[in-house]
């Protein structure tokens, strides 16, 4: 299979990885469980390659994705610009050990200054 299901339906999968995306792109660091931040990783920066077309089409599409205008409004004018010469490769993953309480290993997703 392609993508991970988290134990989720479609429709809840992707409503969570639509809230992670808004938040990291709004955050630009957030620590999450290590198989969501796999997934986040490859959305995140679909969007930032969005951001980096920057016209009106591409804005719409990242508008249709994420929930906050705001964060698009900063996609568009503060983080795509900052990737302008980087070919792919906007986000980080850290790995910082394990939750407790049900030990999933977790991880900082951050964006590459």
């Amino acid at each position: 299979m392609g993508y991970r299901r988290f134990g989720l339906r479609s429709d809840h999968r992707r409503a969570m990885l639509r809230n992670i995306v808004t938040s990291l792109l709004k955050e630009e660091r957030i620590e999450t469980t290590e198989p969501r931040a796999k997934d986040l990783r490859s959305i995140a920066e679909k969007m930032i390659t969005l951001g980096k077309r920057g016209d009106l089409s591409a804005r719409r599409q990242a508008l249709a994705y994420l929930l906050d205008e705001d964060v698009v409004t900063k996609l568009f004018k503060e983080i795509a610009p900052r990737y302008e010469g980087r070919q792919g490769g906007y986000t980080r993953l850290v790995k910082t050990g394990y939750r407790r309480g049900d030990a999933a290993s977790m991880c900082i997703v951050e964006l590459v200054k």
